[in-house]
């Protein structure tokens, strides 16, 4: 086993945490070549694509890779900001935010971004964190609903990096937070203020991503907790069961995937007599891809193709207030007995450096320091 070289070691160095954040990731550019590189890698992930290996490869380099990443960037180009890729742009802001927020609560952490797949990489983060001397890491998948191939594929890539570090930090992890009544206050305040501005629809579609039918039956707990997610949204909205819809879309492939697909509902929607219908995707805190181009883009125009009138899609958590605080009110939950909050007391300051002070004399009679 070959370890990384490890920052100087200093006896009685205060301990810091740190709240990582960590998304599924971006293309760097809305280029082809960009996007066959991200994609080269997140399609590798045996978490993304559960089938054998040997003949996924061949299918990968032989045809996605060739195909593919023209067409995703044509999309990409249809969505991308000025600052950049949204999911990266809002994932950052986010970061940036949260930091703010707990700051003001009186926690003292550092925040930090990562992405799953393409930069910056959770390894290269985790690095620059351990070399500010952090010891203590929540980590903070910004995936609502756990599945395998999202928070576990995060996990994997955590455990990689700690299986190369001699001295590892203390580790927590936010599995999942989809029942969260801070989330789910958020998700209704964002779909309450986009309805006092635009109006109310005939149906409201809460579209998730979706999964392969295969992970559900294996015992992936995703579409349990989609469901939740959705049953807890409607109440807090006070929707009667014929006024939502859950479905599940970014099918990729040929086998079965959780169902209803989203495109399908929108089509049969439309067809059925809806003239208008607005559309939230509950299982993304960031808009990106899925959410601006596959649903504003393409849903839309799959249901004015069948009759449709009106389409909308409400915007996802992003940084909204609500969503923010919901944020930091779910990273203290999880950063209980770690010490951060700020000691406003000139006493239990005094008592604080008095046993650092006790610390590091012990440290001088073992020997450990000069």
């Amino acid at each position: 086993m070959k370890f990384k070289p490890e920052p100087d070691y200093k006896h009685g160095s205060e301990t810091r945490t740190a709240i990582l954040l960590v998304n599924l990731g971006t293309p760097e550019a809305a280029t082809a070549n960009a996007v066959r590189r991200y994609l080269a890698e997140f399609l590798s992930d045996p978490r993304v694509v559960e089938i054998p290996q040997a003949l996924w490869k061949i299918i990968l380099h032989g045809w996605v890779l060739r195909t593919r990443p023209s067409r995703s960037a044509a999309k990409y180009a249809s969505i991308w900001m000025p600052e950049g890729s949204p999911l990266k742009t809002h994932t950052m802001n986010q970061a940036k935010l949260l930091r703010g927020y707990l700051s003001d609560r009186d926690v003292s952490v550092d925040v930090a971004y990562a992405m799953r797949y393409g930069s910056p990489g959770i390894a290269d983060v985790l690095d620059a964190l351990k070399a500010r001397g952090v010891d203590r890491i929540l980590l903070l998948p910004l995936y609502p609903q756990y599945s395998g191939t999202t928070t576990a594929a995060v996990m994997d890539e955590v455990s990689r990096w700690m299986l190369s570090t001699r001295n590892q930090p203390e580790l927590r992890t936010v599995k999942h937070f989809h029942d969260d009544v801070g989330y789910i206050e958020a998700l209704a305040t964002a779909v309450h203020d986009y309805w006092q501005k635009h109006g109310w629809p005939e149906k409201l579609v809460m579209s998730f991503h979706g999964v392969p039918e295969r992970t559900l039956l294996r015992g992936d707990p995703y579409h349990c907790e989609c469901r939740k997610t959705a049953r807890l949204l409607a109440e807090q909205l006070k929707l009667e069961p014929e006024q939502y819809v859950v479905t599940f879309q970014s099918r990729f492939g040929r086998a079965k995937w959780l169902r209803p697909y989203t495109v399908s509902m929108l089509g049969k929607l439309a067809r059925h007599g809806s003239k208008r219908v607005d559309v939230i995707c509950p299982g993304f805190v960031s808009d990106c891809l899925e959410t601006l181009e596959e649903i504003g883009i393409e849903g839309k125009q799959q249901f004015l193709k069948f009759g449709g009138s009106e389409f909308h899609l409400i915007p996802c958590l992003n940084t909204q207030d609500a969503w923010i605080h919901a944020l930091a009110d779910i990273a203290q939950q999880h950063l209980q007995g770690w010490g951060v909050q700020r000691l406003h007391d000139a006493g239990l300051r005094n008592s604080e450096r008095a046993a650092r002070e006790q610390s590091r004399k012990l440290a001088q009679e073992c020997g450990a320091v000069d």
